[in-house]
């Protein structure tokens, strides 16, 4: 890689991983010789690109456009320029598609090219008095461009008012502001681009009083009340995601309906891509019934009206729902909407807000692009057999639960990571996000012999995610031991692990699930209990354990009898022995080493000739795997028709009669 595109790469990073410039995958950058431009191809994340993710296109071609004769219907227009840009890459057959943005950065004589949204610019730019300031503040070294509509439109506007100062200065402006979109910064070097930006920052912060600091808020009780319900509202029959906040920066605009009205329209076109041009304002918020009753009835008018469903929900007083696909765009979201309050709140140092008018939203409502960019950068749909399925799994920090949870993560699903063990489930959801996928994995601490520990663990669940569909009961303890080894006090902890916590974890979740169930009546969901074979035979020695999960069983039984109404299937896995976690194989406590220290196999003289008696046993000859497991849980996911059963994953060690 040369220096420049170096350079490229690692000042494209710089802004692209900053909240306070670039949200949801929007900026672009640039770097040209004389032959060729090399851009940010659309839909790519600046925080992450590789020199891969840049458009090499010829700039040849590029320089002929301005010169072309394109369709006077803007629709028509765009898809025209659309081909012709796509006709000047010189590697068609990488599939990357240049920004809209590609012409503009063609027409700075500067190498690099740095195009951001950032929140303090646009303070200023989506003001009434933006043209006033941007020159008061700026003078001659900056261009400002009243907002044109992006694409063609926005690039012949930008292209003539280059020419005219390229004529009265001889140089190209460093410089450009455009009003209610963003800044374009050009230099020749990345170290000059870093200066510039700076010297933008500091000249707008000079000129208002210190912002005070902003910080989240605790959420209602209630916004965690309605999620289950809003997520299916929001979401029609194939449910996403939702997620609830509140913040400093959002409580102004939520006080009452008038308070609103700062907010109710766009500022930028990013916004509206993510956020859609409109959102509910929900005024009744005493209870959750009202709430839930208000936003049902506006979302129906708002899908009569938009032919889609809301994106953003926010509730007078409390906070702000936000719904999506999946969970990275509801990080879009909430970023996006605290960028847009604190905009509205900085525009008020600057002659107050200038939102969009209509006709400019109806062109970004209606343009192919940048329809195309937010399907890219949000990596489409999740495929997999768990794809967008909300699984909260306990025990999941290691051993079974960490090998279900991280296959379930690759077959798409979003997985809340529940154990005891924060050092080694938080380790796991870090390590499952660093894929970069549109699912994510989080940690929450749970301690499933405790009430409030569960009802703790469902709500912060559905704070994050907005429900649950599947919940796998998986965490237990095995403590063996003959009647005169075994202490009422390590009986009682056996039973309220394995046995209590599947009722406490059922308990809270159905909760979750009947809600769902009321506002999407053909949603199926699953409770499923990682049981044992034990749970299928007595074991010697082992009866704490084994009568748990014999109890465990009825309780299956049981729950789903009462349960299947609601379409919430309730099932069991009885796992045989997992050789490879660390009950087992753990080299200084697991039983492998007991048995052997204890002399429990007759003439094993190492940790391995134990392995293979117990592997002996298994008609499969070997031991079970999270792989394993996973399977039947696909199973049961997929089946509809089958509730109540315990299904032997055992290799054939034990079989049903």
């Amino acid at each position: 890689m040369e220096k420049a595109i170096q350079d490229l790469v690692f000042v494209s990073r710089k802004y692209g991983s900053h909240p306070d410039y670039v949200i949801a995958g929007g900026g672009n950058t640039s770097w040209k010789n004389k032959d060729h431009l090399y851009i940010k191809a659309s839909g790519v994340s600046l925080a992450t690109i590789e020199e891969s993710g840049f458009c090499l296109l010829d700039r040849h071609k590029l320089a002929a456009i301005p010169t072309m004769a394109f369709s006077d219907d803007p629709v028509v227009r765009e898809e025209e320029v659309k081909n012709t840009l796509l006709g000047s890459r010189v590697d068609p057959a990488s599939g990357l598609r240049p920004s809209v943005e590609t012409s503009l950065h063609d027409l700075f004589r500067y190498a690099f090219v740095v195009h951001t949204h950032p929140t303090l610019v646009n303070g200023l730019l989506c003001s009434n008095d933006a043209e006033h300031q941007v020159r008061r503040l700026f003078g001659p070294k900056a261009l400002y461009i009243p907002y044109g509509d992006p694409g063609f439109t926005l690039f012949t506007l930008i292209r003539n008012e280059i020419l005219h100062y390229r004529k009265e200065n001889e140089v190209d402006p460093h410089i450009i502001f455009i009003q209610n979109h963003g800044i374009f910064v050009a230099a020749d070097t990345i170290g000059e681009i870093d200066q510039l930006y700076e010297e933008v920052m500091a000249a707008i912060s000079g000129s208002l009083p210190p912002e005070p600091d902003r910080c989240p808020r605790e959420v209602s009780p209630l916004l965690a009340e309605v999620l289950p319900a809003v997520r299916m509202i929001l979401s029609g029959d194939t449910p996403g995601v939702a997620r609830a906040f509140h913040h400093d920066t959002v409580a102004p605009f939520i006080a009452d309906a008038q308070a609103f009205i700062a907010i109710s329209t766009p500022f930028t076109p990013d916004q509206m891509v993510y956020c859609l041009p409109e959102y509910l304002f929900i005024e009744n918020n005493t209870s959750a019934e009202e709430i839930i009753s208000e936003i049902t009835r506006k979302t129906e008018a708002f899908r009569d009206r938009k032919g889609v469903f809301p994106k953003v929900v926010f509730i007078r007083a409390l906070g702000v729902l936000v719904a999506g696909e999946h969970p990275m765009a509801l990080d879009y979201l909430e970023a996006l909407v605290l960028d847009f309050t604190r905009i509205a709140l900085l525009s008020r140092h600057f002659g107050g807000p200038h939102p969009m008018t209509p006709a400019q939203i109806a062109f970004i409502e209606n343009w192919e692009v940048e329809n195309y960019r937010k399907k890219v950068s949000l990596g489409g749909r999740l495929r997999g057999q768990a794809e967008n399925k909300v699984v909260l799994i306990t025990g999941a920090a290691q051993g079974f639960g960490a090998g279900i949870a991280r296959l379930m993560f690759e077959e798409g699903a979003h997985v809340v990571i529940a154990d005891l063990n924060e050092e080694k489930g938080s380790a796991l959801a870090r390590q499952l996000n660093e894929k970069n996928a549109p699912n994510r994995a989080f940690f929450v601490p749970v301690n499933v012999a405790d009430a409030l520990s569960v009802e703790e663990m469902v709500r912060l669940t559905v704070h994050r995610l907005g429900g649950i569909d599947v919940l796998i009961s998986n965490a237990g303890i095995l403590r063996a031991g003959g009647l005169d080894e075994m202490t009422p006090e390590t009986f009682d902890l056996m039973t309220r692990v394995n046995y209590n916590a599947y009722f406490l974890c059922t308990k809270y979740v159905s909760a979750v699930m009947k809600l769902q169930h009321r506002f999407n009546p053909g949603h199926f969901m699953d409770i499923i209990q990682i049981n044992s074979k034990s749970g299928l035979k007595g074991s010697n020695k082992n009866f704490a354990y084994a009568g748990a999960k014999f109890g465990g069983i009825g309780l299956t039984q049981s729950f789903a009898l009462e349960l299947i109404p609601f379409r919430i299937k309730v099932n069991a896995i009885c796992p045989g022995n997992y050789f490879d976690g660390p009950l087992w194989a753990d080299p200084e406590h697991g039983l492998f080493v007991q048995y052997l220290k204890a002399g429990k196999v007759r003439g094993a003289r190492h940790v391995e000739d134990v392995r293979r008696h117990y592997e002996a046993q298994i008609p499969a000859g070997r031991g079970c795997l999270p792989s394993d497991v996973v399977k039947a849980i696909y199973y049961i996911m997929a089946q509809e028709y089958e509730t109540g059963q315990a299904i032997p994953v055992t290799g054939g060690q034990e079989m049903l009669s």
